[in-house]
């Protein structure tokens, strides 16, 4: 399903910069079917287009906003003061849901939206290191605690660089790229994104319409540092332990990788499991905990892809949560 009406609202507080422009906005309100008076959550606040477009949507909502990024909550508090209270902000991990929604009395919600991934405005900025953009420390992590992606490149021994590299980027090049970055850190610790940058494109030939050689290795970094795909497969689990019946989850992804584990989650929990060889016992089946909500993603059209190319990517995928209790981590 191709649509994608996305009015180019930013989400910045009112006076505030113009950071980020949220993917798939309309069709992620319209996919959350916001209830007047209804408690949402925003596992991954950012600049704040999606809780922003959610408080609009009707009268009496209140959401709660989570995002790991201590730079997302900090900017976020203007509006806090704009929607004067119905708005919470809290710093944590989206994995972490039921916990946090307990804290603040949002269990049992009407709605969670997730935009999986790095944020434009953690691109956008040189220090944070998840762009070879710009030249800044090789770092990646969106808590900034913990190992960073320095870590990972100078530290790591050359198979297991090679695995991250294929498996979290799909680079075909990868054990080539892990060869390189062995030898070159013999003589000097690659603490710089420009450094990593130009290397892997010593080992990565491109056509020049086609993406950055680097691409899909700092993507593998990203990944690897923030263990974003582990995080998703938790958040899941607690979307289904959240969500009130007839709660709606509306989830955005960005590469095949994460789209891959929430349609798989989607699809096992719907009841919609692959069905298995007419020669095999026959198998039963749970009870579904949530009803797809379109037969396909959404995606972006035409215009939104020229306004915003981050839209390119994107796929929406909606599910209802039925009455069904919660499977827990399976």
């Amino acid at each position: 399903m191709r649509r994608g009406r996305g009015d180019g609202t930013t989400g910045a507080a009112p006076g505030g910069p113009v950071p980020h422009i949220p993917v798939l906005l309309r069709d992620v309100v319209d996919g959350l079917a916001i209830k007047r008076d209804g408690r949402y959550i925003d596992g991954t606040f950012g600049a704040g287009g999606y809780s922003k477009a959610i408080l609009d949507a009707a009268p009496g909502v209140r959401v709660l906003a989570i995002d790991r990024d201590p730079d997302a909550i900090a900017r976020g508090y203007g509006l806090v003061d704009h929607f004067a209270g119905r708005l919470t902000l809290c710093e944590g991990r989206f994995s972490a849901m039921e916990k946090l929604a307990a804290a603040f009395s949002f269990s049992s919600c009407q709605g969670v939206t997730l935009d999986i991934g790095v944020s434009s405005m953690q691109i956008d900025e040189a220090e944070r290191g998840f762009s070879f953009r710009f030249d800044g420390p090789l770092d990646m992590r969106m808590e900034q605690a913990g190992e960073s992606a320095a870590d990972f490149v100078n530290q790591l021994p050359e198979e297991k660089l090679a695995n991250l590299i294929y498996l979290y980027g799909e680079e075909r090049r990868s054990r080539a790229i892990a060869r390189a970055i062995v030898a070159a850190r013999r003589d000097a610790p690659i603490i710089r994104t420009k450094t990593l940058a130009d290397l892997v494109s010593r080992v990565v030939r491109a056509a020049p319409d086609d993406i950055h050689p680097a691409t899909r290795t700092f993507q593998a970094l990203r990944i690897a540092v923030n263990d974003e795909l582990g995080e998703l497969e938790r958040a899941l689990n607690a979307t289904e332990k959240v969500l009130a019946p007839g709660g709606r989850l509306a989830i955005v992804t960005f590469h095949s990788l994460e789209d891959r584990i929430v349609k798989r989650f989607l699809t096992e929990r719907a009841g919609r499991a692959a069905s298995p060889s007419r020669h095999a016992p026959e198998e039963t089946r749970d009870v579904a905990t949530f009803t797809l909500i379109g037969r396909k993603p959404v995606v972006a059209d035409e215009e939104e892809c020229r306004s915003n190319p981050r839209a390119r990517s994107a796929k929406l995928r909606v599910a209802e949560r039925t009455s069904t209790p919660a499977r827990g981590n399976a």
